[in-house]
């Protein structure tokens, strides 16, 4: 077990554990939450015997294999496959004393042998390549040296080592920032079945809920653990919590924009498993809103300005890189009020698809036109290392002040970036030696400043702690302009997506369904996959998407066809009807305006006609909103 005395610690002077007595059970699964800075990363180097407790005592079993992932990679002709082999190091020293022992000692290679077996060494490569391939690796590259990767596929070879690793006690670090859904989805399943202790920090809500058994939360330098996951552990914060302060404001606000998409979508097939889906979101809202009562972030969108439409409008669109294609044949309008949520495999082409929209990436053919009004606020990893590193954030802006043309005092600039965290000497530090986290909020905090009608979001939560990304979710609920965003936070993508669109065999298409359906849609291919490798040991992973998208493409086109003709029948009907009508209304107020209405042996008449021209006005107001949100539904599946 794992077994915290009266234990403090400190990093240089600042106090970040004081007096914590926890003990932490074998084969427990424990999240470890608390916002960024307080100390959670500093508690696995304790573990690690990288620190040393400033008073207290830590103690764990001597016997005990830790695996941990490695920050960095080194660099390394080494294959990928072996590299990943190397995590197991009880493997790779018995396998060394074997090339080392003499031919004629034969006991001695029977024992060595008998080791090698009880270690599962002659299921090393296959159970290596079963951890790369759920981690995004393709069959082809797991003959390439570790050199040729780039530095996120670097963190999945590191992940993939240290899951290697038979231990006892596993420790991982925020293990989702360079996953994709697809291999988030992977990582949870594998988590569940490991068999030793976890300690894992992270600020996945969804992932958090699936894996752990119990919660350790930090804050105010104190550790203390609760029973059952994330949710569980929210229900008992937020009671706790209630007892010193009661806020409901923002709590109410989030409610009510959730339950307006569930009236508005609920009867609509389209929608009614998203609708569902936030049924269930609004039934534990007020424990989370409840839980994040003390949360520093409080901040929301200003109204854009203008709100063109469309914002963009791409007709039969080709991307791509030289001679490679990413996607093809792309055909969406973005209207306002749009919320995208762009689902598909790493590597399918989201992020090509943010940078085409962001006006980043040139398409190699087709139309692309914006809109001269449109405003785009982006968000990209990449943009976090463009901060200049010797200013200071109330310098960064000032800069975008002038920049925008807008005439601030350092006080407002001071209020706005208090809204992100950024207070005290905090406004007036260097930006270089900021954690990614910081330099997240700070670009947050700059796209917010700018007033956009469309945002573009390509992983905006990495770094960022749950409480930041509660406010997050809640800003962009409220957000009145067009989104579209790429995450694998699922949490974040049921709370601001009204729709999916899937990425993948070169395509963009609507995705009918939630987050559950895409669950499904990975494990179909998954399984399909498996079938066409089995069956021609030849094949490419390549082509078993392409085959599995192309049936797939089908089904939702067959869909597509199905539902438009009825609801195109329908719109014309209603159009007709809402002429018809607007024609009576005309007529009607013909008569109300001649003056002889209005004398006394007409006041009965009178009564009538008034009578007829509120139930046309109601009438027409009715088929007036059933024709727009049929419009809106129409334009959602084209």
């Amino acid at each position: 077990m794992l077994k915290f005395s009266h234990l403090s610690l400190r990093r240089g002077s600042q106090l970040l554990l004081q007096d914590v007595d926890i003990t932490i059970h074998p084969h427990q699964k424990v999240g470890i939450t608390g916002s960024n800075g307080c100390g959670k990363s500093s508690l696995f180097a304790l573990i690690n015997n990288e620190l040393h407790a400033d008073n207290g005592e830590f103690s764990r079993p001597q016997k005990w294999v830790i695996a941990h992932v490695a920050q960095e990679s080194p660099a390394t002709a080494r294959s990928a496959l072996d590299y990943v082999i190397d995590g197991d190091e009880q493997l790779r020293a018995i396998e060394q004393a074997i090339e080392k022992a003499s031919d004629s000692d034969g006991e001695q290679l029977g024992q060595l042998y008998s080791q090698l077996e009880e270690a599962d060494g002659y299921t090393a490569n296959s159970r290596a390549a079963q951890l790369l391939s759920g981690l995004g690796f393709f069959q082809r590259q797991l003959n390439n040296s570790v050199n040729s990767f780039s530095g996120g596929w670097r963190m999945r070879l590191n992940l993939a080592r240290a899951l290697m690793c038979r231990s006892d006690l596993l420790l991982l670090d925020e293990p989702t920032n360079h996953l994709d859904l697809e291999a988030v989805l992977w990582l949870e399943e594998w988590l569940k079945k490991y068999p030793g202790t976890l300690l894992l920090i992270s600020h996945d809500r969804d992932f958090l809920d699936s894996v752990m058994t119990h919660i350790i939360h930090i804050e105010h330098q104190k550790m203390t653990i609760y029973s059952g996951n994330y949710s569980q552990f929210e229900r008992v914060r937020a009671e706790q919590l209630a007892q010193q302060q009661i806020l409901y404001e923002r709590q109410q606000r989030e409610i009510k924009h959730i339950q307006s998409f569930i009236n508005r979508f609920k009867a609509k097939a389209t929608k009614a498993k998203q609708a569902q889906s936030r049924v269930k979101t609004l039934e534990k809202m007020e424990l989370i809103t409840q839980a994040h009562v003390d949360s520093p972030f409080h901040f929301e969108f200003h109204a854009p300005e203008k709100i063109p439409n469309p914002l963009i409008a791409l007709e039969d669109i080709r991307l791509g890189y030289g001679d490679e294609v990413i996607l093809d044949h792309i055909h969406i309008n973005l209207q306002p009020g749009s919320r995208i949520g762009l689902l598909g495999h790493n590597g399918a082409g989201k992020s090509t698809f943010i940078k085409l929209l962001a006006g980043e990436l040139k398409a190699q053919s087709g139309r692309a036109e914006a809109s001269s009004e449109l405003r785009i606020g982006y968000f990209a990893q990449h943009q976090l290392e463009q901060l200049h590193p010797e200013d200071t954030p109330l310098e960064h802006f000032f800069r975008e002040s002038q920049r925008l043309g807008i005439k601030a005092t350092e006080q407002d600039l001071r209020n706005h970036l208090g809204c992100f965290g950024f207070s005290g000497d905090k406004v007036e530090s260097k930006i270089a030696p900021f954690s990614g986290g910081e330099k997240a909020r700070l670009v947050f905090a700059t796209l917010v400043y700018q007033k956009p009608n469309l945002l573009l979001l390509d992983e905006p939560t990495n770094h960022l702690d749950l409480d930041m990304r509660h406010a997050i979710s809640l800003a962009l609920q409220e957000f009145e302009g067009a989104m579209v965003i790429v995450s694998h936070d699922r949490h974040l993508l049921r709370s601001v997506s009204d729709e999916f669109y899937l990425v993948a065999s070169k395509k963009v298409a609507v995705f009918k369904g939630d987050l559950d359906d895409y669950r499904n849609w990975i494990t179909d291919q998954k399984k399909l996959e498996a079938q066409i490798i089995n069956n021609s040991s030849g094949s490419s992973l390549e082509a078993v998407n392409s085959t599995l998208s192309r049936k797939e493409q089908k089904r939702l086109d067959a869909e597509k066809r199905k539902l438009l003709k009825p609801m195109q029948n329908r719109l014309v009907k209603l159009e007709r009807e809402m002429e018809q009508l607007n024609q009576d209304k005309q007529s009607l107020e013909a008569i109300l305006a001649e003056p002889d209405i209005y004398e006394a042996k007409q006041k009965q008449r009178l009564k009538e006609l008034l009578q007829q021209q509120s139930i046309l006005s109601c009438t027409i107001e009715e088929k007036e909103e059933q024709w727009m949100q049929l419009s809106e539904e129409l334009e959602g599946i084209q």
